[in-house]
């Protein structure tokens, strides 16, 4: 039985590893062609073999979002490799994390350009072919720490930004048939919370541990978890939920 993305290119943007990749998986999973791009070589090869081991179509390349060209020509050569451009991820992220006294001009500068440059050249690149085949699906990655997190004065404040990006396109994109929503993940394992574990001077499991105690389900969210929610966002059927941000999280948010 054809999956539920038949017929649909997906694009996603740091899809190689944690989120990114699982988000991938699961188009593909459900019957989509799939592009990726991702700036960790190794990574990307991996996910490339990995995926087309299992019988899947993925057009991959090495780019990064901050880099203008390399989106522009990156996102037309999946058009023309896989026939279609129907759903984008912007999921690329990075973090540098400090509290502001400690916080330099790079680990500002850098988080902005991967979250909300990054969102803003891939959704710029990929909305007109959008909006020529009147259907489209744009799903940025937020984070609960939108809301406000120690030591992240500059990713919470790109992942609330991407919150505004989000509701503003689904404003100017909808009479074009394209539908914009975020995914705002709480604490989910990945090596981007293994670096906070790092950063913070305890182990994961001891991160994991904490967390949990804060998590009303009583567990901490997986790669798939997000992917599910995307997969919510990107489906057909979801046509008249657009400008939303669902939280991820394993209980609300405010």
């Amino acid at each position: 039985m054809a999956g539920r993305f038949a017929g649909r290119v997906a694009f996603v943007t740091g899809g190689s590893r944690g989120i990114g990749k699982a988000i991938v998986e699961r188009f593909a999973e459900e019957g989509a062609k799939v592009a990726f791009i991702d700036v960790n070589e190794e990574a990307l090869s991996d996910a490339t073999n990995d995926l087309r081991e299992k019988g899947y179509e993925v057009f991959s390349k090495f780019a990064s979002v901050t880099d203008e060209q390399q989106v522009e020509d990156a996102v037309r050569e999946a058009y023309e490799a896989l026939g279609s451009l129907d759903i984008l991820v912007n999921n690329a992220g990075v973090i540098r994390d400090n509290l502001l006294f400690r916080m330099t001009d790079s680990d500002w500068q850098t988080v902005m350009d991967v979250h909300l440059k990054g969102s803003f050249f891939t959704a710029r690149a990929a909305q007109k072919y959008m909006v020529e085949n009147k259907y489209g699906r744009i799903i940025n990655i937020s984070s609960t720490s939108a809301l406000g997190n120690r030591g992240q004065a500059n990713y919470a404040t790109a992942k609330a930004g991407l919150q505004g990006f989000t509701k503003t396109l689904a404003i100017e994109l909808g009479r074009y048939g394209i539908t914009v929503n975020a995914v705002a993940p709480g604490f989910i394992e990945t090596d981007m919370t293994k670096a906070t574990a790092e950063r913070i001077g305890i182990s994961f499991e001891q991160l994991i541990s904490a967390s949990v105690s804060q998590i009303p389900v009583g567990r901490t969210g997986k790669p798939e978890d997000i992917a599910n929610a995307v997969a919510f966002f990107a489906d057909e059927k979801s046509s008249f939920v657009s400008g939303q941000v669902i939280y991820v999280a394993g209980g609300p948010k405010n």
